[in-house]
């Protein structure tokens, strides 16, 4: 198991008051999010779970991108990794954060 977590600055908080919300089924090669708007608006904490090490440079590399887009300022997001490919991982971030805008 390998324990991976990012730190990142953004220059919005994520539009939307929903406190919380989920996305994902760790089941069968994919993940589970929890997204959580617990942090000062201009902090962005991403904690990873997963049961597959060595690739700490792709996961850096989807967060970082994810951060980029969606500026998610005031949100922990917690990753329960079931092996999921990187494309799958971008598209329950970015679900988890439509979920928390409304």
């Amino acid at each position: 198991m390998e324990s991976l977590t990012f730190r990142h600055t953004t220059k919005t908080p994520l539009p939307g008051s929903v406190p919380h919300a989920i996305t994902g089924v760790v089941a069968s090669g994919n993940l589970e999010i929890l997204l959580e708007r617990v942090l000062p608006p201009d902090a962005c904490e991403v904690v990873i779970e997963t049961p597959i090490a060595g690739y700490g440079a792709v996961w850096e590399a989807v967060v970082a991108d994810f951060v980029a887009r969606t500026q998610p300022g005031g949100l922990r997001i917690s990753i329960n990794d079931g092996g999921a490919r990187p494309d799958t991982v971008s598209l329950r971030l970015l679900q988890g954060a439509r979920l928390m805008e409304a």
